[in-house]
């Protein structure tokens, strides 16, 4: 009963909380990024140092995972022999380091300047401690339990397919340690209370930037004709 409750009917009420939160904040409160003083030169290098490293990490990690979840059949090919099987998990632990260091400077940031630290939410610093712990799991593991990257797809792969069917079969990741278990758990918390947070930028920030970036090139293009 536990493992149906927390693998079969909890990953809907996430992404329906999900799907609430998003239009609230479509709708009500639109995602920005919250006022506060000028940043200090330390507070713009912890920025640097922080964003960075869990960008370029956490982001291909996110491509990564969501090719294990639609293209099954590529990701065992390409990890069908021992060197790509290597590579895919050295490169895997690689980001997750990346996104562990940044995350965590991203926290001593808001904990050491006045300025940011007093337009974070109690909500803010759950979602933050919920990126952390989520980062921790998966680098525990990829460091303690081997070949993520080819059992991922033989476990994980099938339960999101069976809830994205309607026919959650929980049964395909109850047999995993608790650790993996948790991540899947911790990922299901952080997609209910992510756009409810300020936070939300920190998914919206890239796109929004690259946007910005284009619309910018765009302009100067057409002053110059």
């Amino acid at each position: 009963m536990r493992d149906t409750v927390l693998f079969g009917i909890w990953p809907y009420a996430a992404v329906l909380l999900m799907l609430a939160g998003i239009a609230y904040r479509i709708l009500i409160r639109r995602p920005s990024l919250p006022s506060c003083p000028p940043p200090t030169s330390l507070e713009r290098s912890l920025l640097f140092w922080g964003a960075v490293p869990w960008y370029l990490g956490v982001l291909p990690t996110l491509l990564i995972h969501l090719g294990g979840f639609t293209v099954p059949a590529v990701m065992a090919f390409l990890h069908g022999t021992p060197f790509t099987l290597y590579a895919a998990e050295l490169f895997g632990k690689v980001l997750a380091f990346m996104a562990f260091a940044g995350i965590l400077i991203l926290i001593l940031r808001r904990l050491t300047q006045a300025g940011v630290r007093v337009v974070t939410s109690p909500l803010d610093w759950i979602v933050l401690l919920l990126l952390l712990n989520q980062v921790f799991l998966g680098l525990w593991t990829a460091l303690f339990y081997r070949w993520g990257a080819a059992w991922f797809i033989y476990t994980a792969t099938p339960w999101i397919w069976s809830l994205a069917t309607f026919h959650p079969q929980p049964e395909y990741v109850t047999a995993l340690p608790w650790v993996p278990k948790l991540h899947f758990l911790n990922a299901s918390l952080l997609f209910a209370l992510f756009p409810f947070s300020n936070l939300v930028h920190l998914v919206t920030y890239p796109f929004a930037y690259a946007w910005g970036r284009l619309q910018g090139i765009l302009r100067s293009r057409r002053a110059a004709q």
